[in-house]
């Protein structure tokens, strides 16, 4: 997984709130083995229409001044829904290191993190300003700085937030699970020698 110090991208605005993990992920493509190639099917009843290959010119992914975005601005309860992990590798293969959102569902925040995505709570008032901001001023980029907890604009804007210090430790390091437990290599190597399993 790749580390996640400090990161600038272009924010997209998907102003919804309940946006569930059906919507960022549809069942038709679960069946995948692979975490690759999700990015083309994230919101993708949304992203196009009825004929499901002609992009949507009215949804907000589509429009030309939001392409390259990697940073997610939406509202409360984001990622709601079933627990498929599928749903944080679209935003990921997709291009999204960040979601900035009022609230998170528990499973997909978690995820999220497991995947190399930093998801930001923010209270409902900052993400309001946000998306006033980028009304305003798009292209509107961010920068965020994981170590600090820090959000920044470039003229002036600063956004404190926190993350739970394991989390920021394994994002910080690009540690996902296994990556975890691969540190622990050399003593699970010695473990199996010393216990007859090699």
């Amino acid at each position: 997984m790749q580390p996640f110090t400090t990161f600038t991208g272009l924010v997209v605005p998907v102003d919804r709130n309940d946006i569930d993990t059906d919507q960022l992920m549809p069942k038709q493509f679960l069946k995948r083995i692979e975490r690759s190639g999700f990015g083309k099917f994230l919101f993708y009843d949304w992203r196009y229409s009825d004929d499901r290959y002609t992009p949507n010119p009215d949804f907000v992914l589509n429009k030309p001044e939001y392409q390259g975005a990697t940073v997610l601005l939406s509202r409360k309860n984001f990622g709601c829904g079933s627990s498929r992990e599928h749903a944080p590798w679209g935003l990921a293969d997709y291009g999204f290191r960040v979601v900035l959102a009022s609230g998170f569902a528990d499973i997909f925040y978690n995820n999220c993190f497991k995947n190399g995505i930093l998801p930001i709570r923010l209270s409902e008032e900052l993400i309001d300003d946000l998306f006033r901001r980028e009304a305003a001023n798009r292209p509107f980029k961010l920068s965020v700085n994981l170590e600090k907890g820090e959000i920044t604009d470039g003229k002036g804007l600063t956004i404190p937030f926190t993350v739970d210090e394991f989390r920021k430790y394994c994002l910080l390091n690009g540690l996902d699970d296994i990556g975890i437990t691969l540190q622990d290599e050399p003593k699970i190597t010695e473990y199996e020698k010393t216990h007859g399993i090699v």
